[in-house]
């Protein structure tokens, strides 16, 4: 600086002798052009072809993309932005001392900024973003003290920010953001009190904003998105009363916004706080910013209701409050919607996963006509889609789902030939899927499952050319799939499971389809060859239907990650090119048809992810699949073995001597015991039995028969891997059993009947269902037959509680589950586990827990049942109990089953607390450990994992939040889920050794509860003080 007010001081006319000077020597520019020439060396070669203008040959100030001043002839300017060099930016840059202006931006350069640049003192503007420079920011850059536009953003720049660059006073755009800064933001920037546009987001900073940055009251433009800061709203933005544009999202402030915010900041037009962890209400200032056009406060904490008073927001063009606690599930948390009709530019409404309730207005219609995305979905909404909705004209997305919507889907929507997307899925709509949705010719993505929609699906959608995605599972659809349907060549993605389609697949099938869902519906005939064909197939899901014929040629589905034709009557031979298909994730062909050798390459070497039980003509396959040997045809003998042949009949005859001797012996040893039985019997015979005891004892075939009405359909509750479970009166008592009834002709089956009576002969507890006795007899036919009765839930399974879309409608609850049952049925759960594991006389371990096999009685109390795969511990043989499974050779159910059990790993303690943590984890998540979300090395236990953090109420089942919205905060909800999923998480651990134990996660479990409970009754007391 002193040097610079020395060279102030010069007269003028020795300047300019100076200068005259210099250009008498020739040296005018030399420096200069030496530099650029250096700078272009080390520009890529490609880029050297841009420069080509830089030569010996052409006058310095006539190269292209250089500007030289008037008077001295020295460069003033280089404008090498959006060229497409590379290399590395040569120090010699910094010789060019006359330079004002130097654009670098958008190129491919590589390496650091150079420290050189910091010589050009009488730079006004830097702009170097978006290249690929890394390391630290220069601090020499402070040196530049004429700078107005310093841009580096969009670059790998590391380590910290220089406190130097606070010097820079003269600064009006400060960019920085994109890079990979790290430390706190300097509280020297309070000095740039010229800055009008600060950007450092997309970093690595951390701590808060300091308070220094009051000072910047110029400033219209700050941008701290997407880094990690902390603490509450930064103070200091209050004062900035000048600004237009506030971008806060994705960071971790926290606590409430002021009340007076929209005071404070009264020129606002776009506020982004996203993704933080702001609390309390929305202040009641906001919408008297009457210049805010856009406001998005989602993924926060904020509570209370939404203010009415946004209709005077009139430039609102979007309101973004998704994600939130807003609302309290109640008429009149939708009034806002009414008064949106005053902001004719809004045109994207975001106000989902909330807690609005209240039935749909029809003002929703009165939007404004330029609306182009209305999102309400997963809250607690009511009442129907109004008719008038078809005023939107220009509506893209429409986002309902989640809901407790009911009623019809307008026909009206045909009209919106705009909208690209519907989703109204999971809600309780019914009705005919209206053929006018054909006519929205630009519809991408339709999802209407989860819902009660009946009829036949209109082949009117074969219109919309564009769809790329259809699903509507879980309904009650019926008749054919239209052929001009499943040929949409456009279609990504098509689920049709769990609804009644009948008729047989086309042959030909949308080549493009990436996933195809029609499992559980009545669809028949053979598979069409054509799905070979379908190249880009990842997820193929058809299990559940009445498929018959061969597995068709899947060969050329090089890309598929999973199959599943499981419960079908598919025949043949499993093809052995299933093993080459390289990034096959799960494979299901169990309960069908299939005969012959299982393969044993490729994804055949591991059980856990293969099933293929219930198919009782295979064999072979390894050896965890535990599936019969194949039979092999003798090799004739040859002429070396027939002169051994004498030796070997001798042995032959001494082996069969000495198995005679043995069989001898055994049966003199069963017939003393049989005589020591029977002395016992008829000692017990003098007791007189109960009157249930006689009763059953009397049971019969015939007895069963008339008690279910014939095995009748009506009285069918479920079917198992052994059998099928039936209600049935025993009209002596007048009492109603469950009697389930064994498959004789499944393999297996008699085994599972003696492992169950084995296991619950001699146990009781209130969390077991009860088995009262047992049927060993012939029908009517002279088939064997066998069958167990229990006692009847009449509440039926846990199962059917936790996913209620899947199950007949008979048989769905009324209501769903609240947070509070759920903690006590995992209780009951436990405490029957920890007693077969510990407190029996002979430890048990159940081999195949899972919400099917959990019962539920009037009281909601649960009672563990099915034990045709347990065993006892201590008395343990491996091929006894392999011997028990199914064909699959998994011990338990797929998703349930512990790994090691997929390995050959004999029955533990263990396996089952491995399945108790992933029943545990899918009660309160509400998702499947086999849900289609879970692919590659996604699994429900990494599912939870992730959210388990920050976003433990956005992977908890959103039946949970609508059924305690009202009752708690959802803080205490927060913790409580926390918790339950931590302890479901410890019990599923890989390694046997690491998982939590029954006895430690039932201890567990109670003190959840016990908290919950306390904190709701800490809750009540408030609430009875405030009335």
């Amino acid at each position: 600086m002193r040097s610079m007010r020395l060279f102030l001081l010069l007269p003028f006319s020795a300047l300019m002798l100076l200068e005259l000077e210099l250009e008498g020597y020739g040296f005018t520019g030399e420096t200069d052009k030496q530099g650029l020439l250096e700078f272009k060396s080390g520009v890529s070669e490609n880029g050297r072809v841009v420069l080509s203008s830089w030569n010996h040959s052409i006058p310095l100030c006539n190269w292209e993309w250089v500007t030289c001043g008037r008077k001295h002839k020295r460069v003033t300017r280089l404008d090498l932005g959006d060229l497409q060099l590379g290399g590395v930016i040569s120090p010699y840059i910094g010789n060019l001392s006359f330079l004002v202006w130097l654009d670098l931006g958008n190129n491919s350069f590589v390496g650091t900024i150079p420290q050189e640049l910091g010589n050009l003192f009488r730079l006004n503007e830097l702009s170097m973003y978006s290249n690929l420079l890394g390391g630290a920011i220069p601090a020499r850059l402070s040196n530049c003290s004429r700078l107005l536009g310093l841009s580096v953003d969009s670059n790998r720049l590391g380590e910290g920010i220089p406190s130097e660059l606070g010097s820079l006073t003269q600064l009006t755009g400060l960019y920085l953001g994109s890079n990979n800064l790290k430390g706190k933001l300097p509280a020297s920037f309070g000095n740039l009190t010229s800055l009008e546009l600060l950007d450092f987001s997309s970093n690595n900073l951390e701590g808060g904003i300091p308070d220094d940055l009051a000072r910047l009251a110029q400033m219209v433009n700050f941008d701290a998105r997407g880094n990690h800061f902390s603490g509450v709203f930064p103070p200091a933005i209050y004062n900035l009363s000048s600004l237009k544009f506030l971008y806060m999202t994705d960071n971790g402030f926290s606590g409430s916004l002021r009340p007076d915010f929209g005071s404070l900041l009264p020129n606002l037009e776009w506020l982004y706080l996203r993704g933080n962890n702001f609390t309390g209400p929305i202040p009641a200032t906001l919408p008297n910013i009457s210049t805010l056009q856009r406001l998005d406060l989602q993924g926060n904490n904020l509570i209370g209701s939404i203010p009415v008073s946004f209709g005077k927001a009139w430039r609102l063009q979007y309101l973004g409050l998704f994600g939130n606690s807003l609302g309290s599930n109640s008429f009149g948390d939708l009034e806002f919607l009414g008064a949106l009709s005053n902001c004719t530019n809004l045109q994207r409404l975001s106000v989902g996963e909330n807690r609005l309730g209240g039935d749909l207005p029809t003002s929703i219609a009165n939007l404004s006509r330029n609306l182009i995305g209305l999102d309400l979905s997963a809250n607690f909404i009511s009442g129907s889609i109004p008719h008038e909705i078809g005023n939107l004209i220009s509506l893209q997305r429409l986002i309902l789902y989640g809901n407790r919507l009911t009623g019809t889907l307008p026909t009206t929507l045909g009209k919106l030939s705009d909208l690209g997307v519907i989703d109204v899925s999971s809600n309780r709509m019914s009705g005919e899927i209206p053929s006018a949705i054909g006519n929205i010719t630009r519809l991408v993505t339709l999802y209407l499952y989860n819902n009660i929609f009946e009829g036949t699906f209109p082949l009117s959608l074969s219109n919309c050319s564009y769809l790329l995605k259809l699903d509507v599972g879980s309904n009650k659809l019926k008749g054919a799939i239209p052929v001009e349907i499943m040929q949409m060549s456009s279609l990504i993605y098509l689920g049709m499971s769990g609804n009644s389609f009948t008729g047989s697949l086309p042959k030909d099938v949308g080549k493009s389809l990436v996933r195809l869902s029609l499992a559980h519906n009545k669809l028949s005939g053979q598979l069409p060859q054509t799905l070979g064909k379908c190249l880009s197939m990842e997820y193929l899901y058809l299990q559940g239907n009445l498929f018959d014929g061969s597995i068709p040629d899947l060969s050329g589905l090089v890309d598929v990650k999973a199959i599943d034709l499981s419960s079908n009557s598919l025949f043949g031979s499993i093809p052995g090119y299933l093993a080459n298909l390289s990034k096959l994730q799960y494979l299901n062909l169990s309960v069908n048809n299939l005969e012959g050798e299982v393969p044993t390459e490729g994804i055949f070497q591991n059980a856990s992810i293969v099933s293929v039980f219930g198919n009782t003509k295979l064999c072979g396959g390894i050896k965890q699949l535990q599936l019969k040997p194949c039979l092999t045809r003798h090799q004739p003998q040859t002429v070396g073995t027939t002169k051994h042949s004498s030796l070997f009949k001798k042995v032959v005859i001494g082996v069969s001597i000495g198995i005679a001797l043995i069989l001898l012996f055994l049966l003199a040893l069963v017939s003393l015991r049989w005589l020591t039985n029977r002395k016992k019997n008829q000692q017990a015979n003098h007791q007189a039995p109960s009157a249930l005891e006689v009763l059953h004892e009397r049971i019969s075939y015939g007895d069963i028969r008339n008690a279910t009405d014939g095995f009748s359909s009506i009285n069918l509750i479920g079917t198992g891997s052994f059998g099928t479970v039936f209600k049935a009166l025993l009209p002596a008592e007048n009492k109603v059993v469950a009697v389930k009834v064994l498959n004789m002709q499944r393999r297996g089956a008699m085994k599972s009947f003696m492992a169950e009576c084995e296991s619950l002969k001699d146990i009781r507890h209130r969390n077991l269902v009860k088995l009262l006795t047992a049927c060993s007899s012939t029908d009517f036919q002279g088939n064997d037959f066998r069958a167990l009765i229990y006692e009847f839930m009449p509440n039926g399974s846990l199962d059917v509680w936790l996913h209620p879309e899947e199950a007949e409608e008979i048989q769905r609850p009324s209501r769903t589950l609240t947070l509070f049952e759920r903690l006590n049925i995992a209780i009951d759960v436990a405490y029957v586990l920890d007693y077969l594991h510990v407190h029996c006389h002979d430890p048990i371990a159940h081999c195949d827990l899972k919400p099917s096999n959990v019962l539920l009685d009037d009281d909601m109390i649960a009672h563990v049942s099915d034990f045709g795969l347990s065993r006892l511990l201590l008395k343990y043989d491996k091929d006894s109990f392999l011997n028990r499974l199914s064909s699959g050779g998994v011990r338990g159910t797929i998703g349930y089953a512990a790994p090691e059990y997929g390995m050959g790993g004999k029955p533990s303690r263990e396996g089952d607390f491995y399945s108790f943590g992933v029943l545990l984890l899918e009660m309160f998540t509400g998702k499947r450990p086999t849900d289609e979300l879970f692919v590659e090395e996604s699994t429900l236990h990494s599912y939870t994992e992730s959210g388990l953090q920050e976003h433990v109420l956005d992977i908890a089942d959103i039946s949970i939040l609508q059924g305690e919205v009202g009752n708690k905060n959802m803080s205490t909800i927060a913790e409580c889920l926390k918790m339950v999923f931590h302890v479901g998480m410890r019990c599923c651990e890989e390694s046997p050794t690491n998982r939590m134990t029954m006895a430690q996660a039932l201890a567990e479990l109670v003190s959840i509860r016990k908290s919950f409970l306390s904190s709701q009754r800490t809750r009540d007391c408030r609430r009875s003080r405030d009335l």
